[in-house]
């Protein structure tokens, strides 16, 4: 027997991120829009791939895609080939190739929820995942199959945002950042944040405001170049060095990531220099400490330093991680009625073609009778006719998908396709 089981056992995954690859190798084969977008069309034209899917953040780039073959190597030098063909040699043994539609599957759904991220539980995850699918859907690679896939996907994320603590605060010191500066500004118009050093935690948190209410955000660096390139990335303001005490005393709130053996903030620089703004707030990320203590004695100034944010995140994180297993049975459940709808998909063609065969049987014998009825009589038999069809049809196709679910379909098909000759049409 020969059965069309359309995408349903042939969706596969490809995948590069932190958890085997370091940050050099991520950088290699990191995606733009218009990368995606570029690879998107390259793996649709030289490829047999039918649907597409393809998602690239800082900490993971992959390819989700339904074909018969694995084409893993094909895409990795597409990839190679978008980022100025690149060694393959050099990226390939980095890559994860996930053959097995179960898994496939599986592993979206982990990555779109945050099981995956490397700060558990991130939700800006879900907002790539559908841009990604935005592009692919306007680049015209998402299916069925996909849509109903990425449609099951938002579903869940929104159970779990619903019914766990998974989404629960913030989990990183530099979102954890973020939001309690939110809450320390949230009586002030327009709080004017001063991100003074643009190292690793720097950059992490002045990138997050990008994805907060808070826009008014000032960097200074003492080399300017770099903070004018970390301003340009996070529609941010950069401002020279020798204006950082003025900064200082017009800003709301001030975010030193800078090592405190290079820079310090003292009572003193804060009393010299006019404190125009109450209340002013003080968040230390660095290591030696660079904002002296004692400043929390002026009045309207308050210190917080990165013990204190560490914690927030940690207590967080926490949260998130005692969530799993219920996050884990929420997807469960849904890969579960996903893959339920899938193989019942599978058996659409099989059921359409005996429904058509049935019809013509029906219509083979209704024609014999007609030449010997009025009008009345043959609208009486065709609607006789359909509804005994109807109810004969009905029986066979709540089995099939009943087997379905217990994976015992292919008996039922077989014995179809011989009682009435479906195997060439079902092909």
């Amino acid at each position: 027997m020969v059965i069309n089981t359309t995408m349903q056992h042939q969706f596969k995954a490809l995948t590069l991120s932190y958890k085997n690859a370091p940050i050099a190798i991520r950088e290699m084969v990191a995606l733009n829009e218009i990368g995606c977008k570029n690879l998107l069309d390259k793996i649709r034209e030289f490829t047999t791939a039918q649907e597409v899917l393809v998602l690239s953040t800082c900490n993971r780039t992959e390819v989700y895609y339904s074909a018969e073959e694995d084409l893993s190597r094909e895409i990795i030098k597409l990839i190679a080939i978008e980022k100025g063909f690149l060694a393959t040699s050099v990226i390939a043994p980095y890559f994860l190739n996930i053959q097995n539609h179960q898994n496939a599957v599986q592993h979206l759904f982990n990555v779109a929820i945050g099981l995956e991220s490397q700060v558990v539980g991130d939700f800006q995850i879900l907002n790539q995942v559908k841009n990604a699918y935005q592009w692919a859907t306007d680049a015209g690679a998402v299916g069925p199959f996909l849509h109903r896939l990425l449609h099951s996907v938002f579903f869940t994320n929104k159970r779990v945002a619903n019914e766990t603590a998974f989404r629960d605060g913030a989990a990183s010191v530099a979102y954890a950042t973020v939001e309690l500066v939110e809450e320390l500004t949230k009586e002030i118009e327009n709080p004017r944040v001063l991100m003074i050093g643009v190292g690793e935690m720097g950059t992490n948190v002045c990138l997050n405001f990008q994805k907060s209410k808070i826009k008014n955000v000032i960097v200074a660096n003492r080399t300017h170049h770099k903070a004018l390139d970390l301003a340009q990335k996070a529609n941010a303001q950069a401002v020279y060095w020798e204006n950082i005490n003025e900064e200082i005393a017009l800003a709301d709130v001030v975010i030193s990531s800078v090592p405190g053996d290079c820079f310090t903030i003292t009572k003193k620089d804060l009393t010299e220099t006019a404190a125009t703004s109450e209340p002013k707030f003080f968040l230390d990320l660095s290591m030696p400490r660079s904002i002296q203590d004692d400043l929390a004695t002026i009045a309207g100034v308050k210190v917080f330093n990165v013990d204190a944010i560490h914690n927030r995140a940690t207590e967080a994180l926490k949260k998130r991680l005692a969530a799993i297993p219920a996050v884990q049975n929420i997807i469960a459940e849904s890969t579960a009625d996903f893959h339920t709808w899938a193989q019942e998909m599978s058996l659409s063609p099989a059921i359409q073609q005996f429904k058509n065969r049935l019809e013509e049987i029906r219509q083979q014998e209704v024609a014999r009778a007609l030449k010997k009825m009025n009008i009345q009589d043959q609208e009486l038999l065709e609607m006789v006719t359909k509804n005994i069809l109807n109810k004969i049809v009905k029986l066979p196709v709540l089995e099939l998908k009943a087997a379905c679910q217990r994976g015992e379909s292919e008996i039922l098909l077989e014995g179809l396709t011989a009682l009435f000759n479906l195997e060439q049409e079902v092909a």
